[in-house]
């Protein structure tokens, strides 16, 4: 594991200015101290994102996790900060794979607070990666303060972003009026099914939440909103029968185009509404409906299909209803079985849209505390896909993802993060801890 050769001048000179330009109140010097502290921490911070980093926790399946888990409790022993870990467990019932999928492949979370007081503002991530192109990719490599290799961006040099951010509050002896609460959960690369969304449904996420920042490479906007998706697998069935005996089959390919048909003039009505929400391209602001994402069907070129299929991707703006959209979808395919094409429609996964306005509190602390600490006005965006703020916005909490690094990258080849964006993350979550609560 590479080990780090970054200056402090990134920080310093943030604290430097701040001792240049601050006036002489109580909340200032506070940001002064925060800023300093941080800088007395990089190398700690390099290493512990290293660490995680080395750890391959691919999903699917979802490997490596309690070692990574355990990796997390640690540091978090190791600074004080209160915590437990949960196991993840699937309900029994339709779609179980206990004694499976469970057995060999565990899910934990880690829960974690920070202070006193019921008034709680979640810092919420992630520690399940993509799976890597090659092996490599869990050899972190660090040049120039630019760390590389799988999960860098997305998101463990976020993990360790926020945990440092309790970090430097303790140490810096803010006493909030309230308290973080951290949740570190699974299986965010595959929908949150066995991570966030299970956990919600138990009653354990956002409890007493007035908000939450969620670390996502977010290419240094703030994520304000995201979409919500419908994605569903079509299996349109046949009769089998030899090219020369055609007449004794049903041709499931053709009767899988009356159904793309059907889904096209669906599609154009669809892509014709624009969210209200940021998100550039102009083209971006459309709804979404895109057939074809795979196809597969027939089994040999001189014979009648017996089967077809194709996947859906219904993914909805935060002004549009999963539960409305998702009905649109099933009548249409109600409607093609009644007029005699028998097919089959799985869910691949579902996720609900959502959308957070600029002007909240939290959204103005976090703003806010972002121009401090980069010298930028902050920009508000909505994630072109779905997001975990979903499962807290759900909750009537208001949610928010910005972490380091470019979302251009995450899920590549050559995924990478700046340290120095670790470093920003973490004094901006700290002092917007201190916005949103404020202080006894």
């Amino acid at each position: 594991m590479a080990s780090c050769g970054i200056t402090q001048v990134a920080f310093l000179h943030l604290y430097r200015r701040y001792k240049l330009e601050c006036r002489p109140r109580k909340e200032n010097v506070v940001k002064e101290r925060i800023i300093k502290a941080l800088a007395s921490y990089h190398e700690e911070i390099s290493q512990f994102t290293q660490k995680l980093v080395a750890i391959p926790t691919e999903n699917p399946p979802g490997t490596s996790y309690r070692e990574c888990i355990e990796a997390i409790s640690a540091k978090l022993r190791e600074l004080e900060i209160s915590h437990r870990i949960h196991e993840v467990r699937e309900p029994e019932g339709k779609g179980s794979r206990r004694g499976g999928h469970d057995a060999l492949y565990p899910r934990f979370w880690i829960q974690g607070f920070y202070g006193e007081g019921v008034r709680t503002l979640y810092f919420h991530g992630h520690y399940d990666v993509v799976p890597a192109s090659s092996e490599e990719q869990f050899n972190p490599y660090l040049k120039d303060g630019i760390l590389s290799g799988r999960g860098t961006a997305d998101m463990k040099g976020g993990l360790a972003a926020m945990i440092y951010a309790v970090r430097v509050l303790r140490d810096c002896d803010v006493t909030l009026d309230g308290r973080i609460g951290l949740s570190i959960v699974p299986d965010e690369e595959t929908g949150g099914r066995l991570g966030s969304r299970s956990i919600s449904d138990a009653g354990l996420l956002g409890k007493d939440g007035i908000g939450m920042l969620m670390p996502e490479c977010t290419s240094g906007v703030i994520w304000n909103a995201n979409r919500g998706a419908i994605s569903l697998r079509v299996r349109v069935k046949g009769k089998p029968a030899h090219v020369g005996l055609h007449y004794e089959g049903i041709n499931a390919f053709e009767r899988m185009i009356k159904v793309a048909q059907a889904l096209l003039c669906l599609k154009g009505e669809i892509e014709s509404r624009k969210t209200e929400f940021r998100i550039e391209p102009e083209e971006a602001r459309r709804s979404i409906l895109m057939l074809g994402g795979q196809c597969r069907g027939g089994t040999s070129f001189n014979l009648v299909p017996a089967e077809c299929a194709f996947t859906v991707e219904r993914r909805i703006n935060p002004e549009e209803d999963l539960a409305t959209e998702k009905k649109r979808l099933f009548d249409l395919f109600d409607g093609l079985r009644d007029e005699g094409i028998e097919l089959e429609v799985e869910v691949l996964q579902e996720g609900s849209s959502a959308g957070i306005s600029e002007q909240s509190p939290i959204a103005r602390a976090l703003a806010e505390s972002i121009e401090q600490v980069t010298g930028k006005p902050a920009n508000f965006e909505m994630c072109p896909g779905l997001c975990e703020i979903r499962f807290y916005a759900e909750k009537g909490i208001p949610a928010f993802a910005y972490g380091p690094g470019l979302l251009s990258v995450a899920h590549g080849p050559n995924e990478y993060v700046s340290l120095n964006d670790i470093y920003a993350c973490a004094a901006v979550y700290a002092l917007t801890a201190i916005g949103t609560l404020g202080t006894k």
